[in-house]
This record gives structure tokens, C-alpha cells and sequence, in this order.
């Protein structure tokens, strides 16, 4: 039988590269919502290997379904803090969240 990997909320964090962040990287742009500004990269389906929840209707995003990830373009605690705070949304409920 094979062995089942550990839940991701199980796992060591992996410490995230900033220099992803950096203008250029897989930011494909930038949103501003009501709380603030965001950067913004659209998922293929093709890409989309996990399955994730969305933070707007708390469904699920399946595998190979095309979505968005959201971070803040900014966090006072710092850059790295903002990159952890990414989302998985459904396309729909991140245009219509607020």
C-alpha cells in the first residue's frame, strides 16, 4: 500500500523566495479591493495541481480548475508576511469580494 503523504498543515513550512515578488516575477498584476492592494496571478487549469479552499465562498477550487491567487502588495510586518498570506479564489467570488 502506499505511503500518504502528510497534510500540508502537517509539513515544515517552506521558506518562501521573496525574489518572486520583486516586479517581473509571477505577479500578473496588480488589484486594489476596498482593504487594499493585492497582487494578483491567474491559475490555469492545466497549472492547477492542488485542490484549495476559497476564502470567499468556502468551497472548494478542485485540481485543474483555473483560479487567482491574491497576496497584499504589503504588510507592515514586512514582505514575506504579506507573500504568506496568499489566497487560491474561485475567479468569481475574487471579482465580486469587496
Amino acid at each position: 500500500m502506499a505511503k500518504r503523504r502528510a497534510s500540508k498543515w502537517q509539513r515544515e513550512q517552506r521558506p518562501l523566495s521573496t525574489q518572486f515578488l520583486a516586479p517581473g516575477g509571477i505577479s500578473t498584476g496588480i488589484a486594489t479591493k476596498r482593504d487594499g492592494e493585492y497582487h494578483v496571478r491567474f491559475i490555469s487549469a492545466a497549472a492547477a495541481q492542488k485542490e484549495y479552499i476559497c476564502p470567499g465562498c468556502h468551497g472548494r477550487i478542485p485540481p485543474q480548475t483555473a483560479h487567482i491567487v491574491a497576496w497584499p502588495t504589503g504588510s507592515l510586518f514586512g514582505v514575506e508576511y504579506a507573500a504568506e498570506q496568499r489566497r487560491h479564489w474561485h475567479s468569481h467570488c475574487w471579482r465580486i469580494a469587496a
